[in-house]
């Protein structure tokens, strides 16, 4: 559950570098989502293994 919390966090802490780059056009704030993006797909790829990990030992 604690993947699951970062995740939130995440997506929230991007909020205002996609409302930069979507409503201001700030380029860098694009790099920062691309990353922050990145990073959440790395985290959701390991929720998933966990996920499947304990559905496969049950």
């Amino acid at each position: 559950m604690e993947k699951f919390t970062k995740v939130k966090e995440l997506i929230s802490s991007l909020e205002g570098d996609a409302d930069k780059f979507y409503n201001k056009g700030n380029s860098a704030a694009g790099t920062r989502v691309r990353k922050g993006m990145q990073d959440l797909k790395n985290l959701a790829q390991a929720i998933r293994l966990e996920v499947q990990e304990s559905k496969n030992k049950a």
